[in-house]
């Protein structure tokens, strides 16, 4: 097989990454520069969506700023919402129109809510709805996730996704790390009254990413997927129980990551120089813990990786309770982030159960008679769309934990009612992973797919 683009689009046809000699002579250079670059284009997505949660640091009355606590919260959770809820339809966009060229259009789109932010954000005057309307705008950024895992899943061969889609989705939540520390660079260098800087510095890198993926980037034609892919999978059993995890762990990072500074300068009296001083680590180390996640579920499977992490995630919980009642800002800090690494390491073993779902009902139909090539098309196929919707339900985790962070500190002035509802998901996630996953109930929620007789493809390339 050889790898052939052609340059018009850059498709390559009959791409198969379990071809062993195909995937050691070439495939694997292919896939490798095609990850860099959407690891880059994620990351700059994820900057901008979560833009929000440095920039409502910096709207203090100092500068002319009245917004209460609970309309700052609003403020993290619309990007939060509508980035949930285009992870579907930016999934499915990878197969109508190709990873590269939905890539190119997702990055680029970005300098509207970018460009409206620097215009808007140090203009005091400006009404809380026209924030909220570029809030939403910059949810956009929080599509380009489902459709970068899509996209990567196809490029690498099962026995090396939890890796790949690890590194792929961890160097993209580091862009809520890095626009964090972008936020504390901003107040140390030239104070608290420049908002603006921040979403300024990411225009130019909008525009070259955008370049660099249609200049670099590849479509799959594996990639092009049958209408109702998202209907068929959502009839899957195992769709909703990945879901509700995935609402632990993707849920929590992002939802964690948007209102942490809000939480420390609401529960402490933090100011923006102390707030972002401590924001960004959580969600830098969270980022780096990712692929390790994806890498402990290749070598110990997924579920056991998920059950442990959750029952660390619960004890976590338990201490920041414990030092949101004892007003303790040192422990409660050191307990936040252990959260985030926690969360993202289960975060990277959930994803890779994605992908093992499906392709154990493929080799189930093969073993059953099916034609290989078309059972494990049909696994990829459901795969990607399981992504799309799974990261869409994760999503709203996310808008779940700032809308309990907005409740409790609007109607109780602190956060332990809501850490309390944090540690019983989790402790209920624990229940799903066992009883779904670990626990031995033979043919379980395995049905395997039908066998199809169709003869298996040559493994070559045409362009």
């Amino acid at each position: 097989m050889n790898a052939k683009q052609s340059a018009p689009g850059r498709w390559i046809r009959d791409w198969d990454p379990e071809d062993e000699a195909f995937w050691e002579r070439e495939g694997r250079y292919v896939a490798r520069r095609n990850l860099i670059l959407s690891v880059l284009a994620e990351h700059i997505g994820f900057s901008v969506w979560s833009m929000w949660s440095v920039l409502v640091l910096f709207m203090s009355p100092d500068i002319g700023f009245s917004f209460t606590a609970s309309e700052k919260f609003l403020l993290v959770v619309v990007p939060t919402l509508v980035g949930s809820l285009l992870r579907i339809p930016y999934s499915a966009a990878v197969g109508r129109f190709g990873g590269r060229n939905w890539t190119i259009f997702a990055s680029a789109v970005l300098l509207v809510p970018a460009s409206l932010t620097v215009y808007f954000v140090q203009r005091p005057q400006t009404p809380l709805w026209v924030f909220l309307l570029i809030g939403a705008l910059a949810g956009l950024g929080g599509g380009n996730f489902a459709s970068s895992m899509t996209n990567i899943t196809r490029f690498y061969p099962r026995r090396l996704q939890g890796w790949a889609l690890g590194i792929n989705a961890g160097g993209g939540n580091l862009g809520v790390s890095v626009v964090q520390l972008l936020g504390l660079l901003v107040i140390a260098t030239v104070g608290d009254q420049h908002p603006s800087y921040v979403a300024a510095v990411y225009l130019p890198l909008i525009v070259l990413i955008s370049l660099f993926a249609a200049l670099r980037m590849d479509n799959l034609e594996v990639s092009k997927t049958e209408p109702g892919a998202m209907r068929e999978v959502a009839k899957h059993p195992h769709t909703w129980a990945i879901a509700l995890l995935y609402i632990g762990t993707f849920g929590s990072f992002i939802g964690y990551g948007f209102a942490f500074g809000l939480v420390l300068q609401t529960q402490f009296g933090s100011t923006p120089l102390e707030a972002a001083s401590f924001t960004f680590l959580g969600p830098l180390l969270g980022s780096l813990s990712r692929p390790y996640g994806g890498k402990a579920a290749d070598r110990w499977r997924g579920p056991r990786v998920v059950f442990w992490a959750f029952l660390a995630m619960a004890l976590g919980t338990a201490v920041l309770l414990l030092a949101s009642l004892n007003g303790s800002f040192g422990l409660f800090v050191a307990a936040f982030t252990l959260l985030f690494v926690l969360s993202g390491f289960a975060n990277g073993a959930t994803y890779k159960m994605i992908p093992g779902v499906h392709g154990r009902e493929a080799e189930v139909a093969i073993a059953g008679g099916a034609d290989a090539a078309t059972a494990f098309a049909r696994a990829n196929r459901l795969s990607g769309a399981l992504i799309g919707l799974a990261g869409a339900i994760g999503g709203f985790g996310g808008v779940a934990i700032n809308l309990a962070f907005r409740t409790a500190y609007g109607s109780w002035g602190e956060g332990t009612v809501a850490f309390a509802a944090f540690l019983g998901y989790y402790a209920l996630c624990m229940l799903l992973t066992w009883a779904v996953y670990l626990r031995q109930r033979p043919g379980a929620m395995h049905a395997p797919i039908p066998p199809i007789p169709v003869e298996r493809p040559r493994a070559t390339s045409r362009v």
